[in-house]
C-alpha cells in the first residue's frame, strides 16, 4: 500500500473538488513531505494514474494562469471512495506496515464512525500481540539481549516496538472511547484542509511545474 494514495484520496474528498496545487498544498500543510513519500511530482503523478483508474474524475475548468493546458479539478468517484475506506481500514488494522502508512490513516480516521475505528484499533492490538509472541518464542526479553550476540538487539528492539506501539494505541482507543475528536455522523467535521487562497504556514515554497494545472 502506498500512503500518497490514500493521502491524496483523502484531500481531494475533504474539497469535494480540488486542482493538483490545492492537494499538493493540503499535504504540505499536514507536514506530509516530512514524514511521506508526498513531494511534489509524486502527488501530481498520483492525481494522474487514479483519474486513469477511475478513482478520481478529472474536470477540465479553465485555462492554465501560465496560458498552457486548461487547469484540471479532481472529485472523487464511487470508486474512489471505496479505496480510500479500504486503504484507511488496512492502515489501522496492519501492524506491518510503514509508519506513513500509520500516519495517514490516523489524519484520516474521523471519516470512519468512531465504533469502527475502535474496533479496527482492537485489532490492531490483537496484531501487535501475536508479532510479539512470535519473536519471544526465540528471544526472552527478561534475559537481555546479549545471549544472542549483537543480533540479540534486533529482537530486543522488535519487543521494544511492539510494547510502544501497543501502549499508544491503547491509550488512543481510550481517548477515542471518551469522547475525543468529531468522527463520521457525529456532526461537523473537522476542517483539515486549506481554503481556496489561505496561506500555508507550512508550504515548502519549491515550485513545480505541475503547479499550475
Amino acid at each position: 500500500m502506498s500512503a500518497i494514495r490514500l493521502l491524496v484520496l483523502g484531500a481531494v474528498r475533504q474539497h469535494g473538488r480540488a486542482h493538483g496545487y490545492q492537494v499538493r498544498n493540503d499535504l504540505e500543510y499536514w507536514g506530509a513531505h516530512e514524514w511521506s513519500n508526498a513531494k511534489p511530482g509524486s502527488i501530481y503523478h498520483a492525481l494522474k494514474q487514479m483519474a486513469k483508474q477511475g478513482l478520481l474524475h478529472a474536470h477540465e475548468i479553465a485555462p492554465s494562469t501560465a496560458g498552457g493546458p486548461p487547469r484540471v479539478e479532481y472529485e472523487i468517484t464511487d470508486a474512489g471512495t471505496q479505496e480510500y475506506l479500504r486503504l484507511l481500514r488496512e492502515a489501522l488494522v496492519a501492524r506491518d506496515r510503514r509508519i506513513d502508512m500509520l500516519s495517514a490513516a490516523i489524519g484520516c480516521m474521523v471519516d470512519l464512525e468512531r465504533a469502527e475505528v475502535v474496533g479496527l484499533l482492537r485489532r490492531r492490538l490483537d496484531s501487535l500481540a501475536r508479532w510479539r509472541d512470535s519473536v519471544t518464542e526465540h528471544y526472552v526479553p527478561e534475559d537481555g539481549p546479549e545471549k544472542l550476540g549483537h543480533i540479540g538487539e534486533i529482537m530486543n528492539m522488535w519487543v521494544h516496538t511492539a510494547d510502544g506501539e501497543a501502549a499508544w494505541t491503547r491509550g488512543l482507543i481510550e481517548r477515542i472511547e471518551a469522547g475525543a475528536y468529531t468522527f463520521a455522523g457525529e456532526g461537523e467535521p473537522f476542517v483539515g484542509v486549506l481554503a481556496e487562497g489561505q496561506e500555508n504556514p507550512y508550504a515548502t515554497g519549491e515550485r513545480h511545474p505541475e503547479d499550475d494545472r
